[in-house]
């Protein structure tokens, strides 16, 4: 690695690319990334057991690992929402298949206090080698903040709206 005059930064150059070569990472990386990281983590069984839940998912919520680990999703799941979890989560299970593995999802969760929060996340189906399913993973981010000041903005929009006879568009005119 080479350093220009008045740079920081290291540049890789051609004739130090061939000192570059990967080093062996920790055997633990995997977990303590998952530990560290500030989305909540969780992974669940096949009968929808928790069997992994990270610090991000016990700020999220506010159940520790120990309280976590062992029960149903249902304990982030709102009761109105539980039925049609359900359905999908066993499909998924019985089928090997999720048609949310490439999207991201938004639902309500909610927390230990019973509060409502707004989440996006996304889902990874994991298969055992004959493609089975073990388990799903999801990570989880809070974008309550976020959906709040969008609910507030759009109903901000539409009393203007009213006020001035107009009706909102889509974006900027062309």
């Amino acid at each position: 690695m080479t350093t220009r005059l008045g740079d920081t930064a290291p540049h890789l150059t051609a004739e130090t690319m061939s000192d570059v070569s990967p080093r062996p990472l920790p055997a633990d990386l995997a977990p303590r990334l998952v530990e560290a990281s500030g989305d909540a983590i969780i992974v669940a069984d096949p009968s929808g057991c928790i069997v992994i839940w990270n610090r991000g998912a016990t700020t999220m919520f506010g159940y520790e690992a120990s309280e976590a680990i062992g029960q149903s999703l249902d304990l982030i799941i709102p009761p109105r929402l539980r039925a049609r979890h359900w359905d999908g989560y066993h499909r998924t299970m019985q089928t090997g298949t999720t048609a949310y593995a490439d999207r991201l999802l938004a639902v309500p969760g909610q927390r230990r206090d019973g509060s409502r929060l707004s989440l996006e996340f996304r889902v990874t189906l994991l298969t055992d080698p004959a493609g089975r399913p073990e388990a799903i993973a999801a990570v989880l981010r809070d974008v309550t903040e976020r959906w709040e000041n969008d609910r507030q903005l759009r109903h901000q929009l539409a009393q203007l709206s009213a006020a001035t006879g107009t009706q909102p568009t889509a974006g900027p005119p062309h």
